[in-house]
């Protein structure tokens, strides 16, 4: 074909991106588009620490883009609009882009598939944003797995794709408008946290490189250990895309012995099919339990701003507030805290968490709070993480509650 567009959305790279790799195998000319969405940017989505994140990535997208020929263009409006519009203008043949699986995002590609079609455009959705794409996996008699275990044994055996190359270059029609990339104050007045971490595919790729060499190997050992601060933190370059899941999992494989990095690798994916077949899990208790939550204000507030006087607690949403990014052990005491010992509604956490994370994402936001709030995929309800008992077993010294949440 002459001419192809890749959508970009949640997949800000170069390496590994299938919609890409197969635009630039199969169009002479090659469209990569990014839509400001002015819909996403009027909701709760357009959090400045995500924002921020996001354009710093968009840059960086931009210029790997250039380094091969092309950059990326830029729109502001509704997605689909802006890509028939740009289809329209280059006379292009098919859109690629990435599937994902919100509700809005099933919404966006249902209305992109229709228009398409009515343009006479090819649509091509591909994989890209999982390892195993949601669906794939399916148990008998039922659409998506509802417990961990058995799709875990599923998933490691799954066949995956391959890991695609990056196109040597790519071709822009001629004439065509880039636009540009907004600066943060020109979306949001809102403040971000000071200790954000870079965004962009070349940080993600350098961090990833650091992890495979010095981190993936012990993680088993080393990953619950508050203070040490051991995890990855590849989160907020997964959440946005900068690195592939499925590379990831490449390239720590001869590292990960035991596998249990893989294994976080896979609640993430699990937490995306169950949101494909359920896109409500943000809104809904995935498993009603008839529980009665609690409205207390103040205990809410003092929660959210690290005052509760427990200091393991304080100590993760005081690190939430200044590095827009938790422990996934904090993630879960902060979270039980909150559910179990102050019985208020997990979605006032979850919310509370997608208003300052880095990395929030829909699928995991929502599944890892339902689980913890005994409504989702946990198959023990009642389970909570008392939280005297989780600081001696993960911060004994107290080191990390001190990093944190000082002694005032």
């Amino acid at each position: 074909m002459r001419t192809a567009i890749v959508l970009f959305n949640r997949d800000l790279r170069v390496h590994d991106h299938p919609a890409l790799a197969r635009a630039a195998r199969e169009a002479e000319r090659v469209v990569p588009l990014f839509v400001l969405d002015d819909r996403l940017l009027a909701s709760r989505y357009a959090a400045p620490n995500r924002l921020k994140f996001m354009l710093e990535s968009l840059r960086d997208l931009d210029s790997a883009l250039r380094d091969r020929g092309a950059g990326l263009v830029i729109r502001r409006g509704d997605v689909v609009k802006e890509a028939i519009a740009v289809a329209r203008e280059t006379k292009a043949e098919a859109v690629f882009t990435s599937a994902d699986v919100s509700a809005y995002a099933q919404r966006r590609e249902a209305a992109l598939d229709r228009a398409c079609t009515e343009e006479r455009i090819a649509f091509e959705p591909t994989p890209g944003v999982t390892i195993v794409p949601p669906g794939d996996l399916t148990p008998n008699g039922g659409d998506h797995f509802k417990v961990f275990t058995p799709f875990w044994r599923r998933w490691s055996e799954a066949p995956l794709r391959a890991v695609e190359t990056v196109p040597g270059g790519l071709t822009l029609p001629r004439g065509l408008a880039k636009g540009r990339i907004s600066k943060l104050a020109d979306l949001t007045d809102g403040e971000t946290s000071p200790d954000l971490p870079k965004g962009g595919e070349q940080e993600g790729r350098r961090r990833l490189t650091g992890w495979n060499r010095s981190g993936a190997g012990r993680y088993d050992a080393s990953h619950d250990d508050l203070a040490g601060d051991a995890t990855s933190r590849l989160s907020p370059y997964l959440h946005f895309g900068c690195i592939s899941p499925r590379e990831v999992l490449e390239r720590t494989r001869d590292h990960d012995h035991d596998r249990s990095f893989a294994r976080q690798l896979c609640w993430r994916d699990f937490h995306h099919q169950v949101t494909a077949a359920f896109p409500d899990l943000p809104r809904r208790d995935y498993r009603p339990r008839g529980r009665r939550w609690r409205e207390d204000d103040e205990a809410l507030a003092a929660w959210k701003d690290g005052r509760t006087g427990c200091p393991i607690v304080d100590a993760g949403m005081r690190q939430l507030r200044r590095e827009g990014w938790m422990h996934n052990r904090a993630r879960l005491i902060t979270a039980s805290f909150l559910t179990k010992e102050l019985s208020i509604d997990w979605r006032q956490g979850a919310w509370h968490f997608w208003d300052l994370l880095v990395d929030g994402d829909i699928a995991n936001n929502a599944g890892n709070w339902q689980w913890v709030a005994g409504t989702g995929n946990d198959t023990r309800p009642n389970r909570r993480f008392n939280p005297a008992r989780q600081a001696k077993r993960f911060d004994p010294d107290g080191e990390y509650a001190r990093r944190y949440a000082p002694a005032e």
